[in-house]
């Protein structure tokens, strides 16, 4: 059974820094790709930043020089670390799975969600 968990969540100023982490289990795929999504109340999901088994990486316009993904795969986790966080960055953060290389951050790509971790940001 494929299961993802986030956690790492949390308040902090603008300005500060997280790292959310996303711990994956329950499959063994050759090529997959992980990606990380927020949800603010009242819009839609949105992509932030996605990660493959190949290493590659992309990035939302609005977290690109602010956003970092990477991933350890001996420990099956996906890391998402975010500086100088603005106004618009809070949300509820949720990491998906999907099968294939090169990432997408698409929420209709990814099969397999986890429950998200809460970000407030606070001026």
């Amino acid at each position: 059974q494929v299961k993802l968990v986030e956690s790492g969540g949390g308040s902090v100023q603008a300005g500060g820094s997280l790292m959310l982490s996303c711990t994956t289990s329950g499959f063994i795929w050759s090529t997959y790709s992980v990606g990380w999504f927020r949800q603010a109340p009242g819009k839609q999901r949105e992509g932030v930043a996605a990660i493959d088994s190949t290493d590659m990486q992309v990035y939302a316009d609005s977290v690109k020089g602010r956003v970092t993904i990477s991933h350890d795969n001996a420990k099956g986790t996906v890391y998402l670390q975010m500086n100088n966080l603005q106004p618009q960055d809070p949300g509820m953060y949720y990491c998906a799975l999907a099968g294939g290389v090169l990432p997408p951050i698409k929420a209709d790509d990814y099969g397999y969600w986890g429950q998200g971790t809460q970000v407030t940001v606070s001026s």
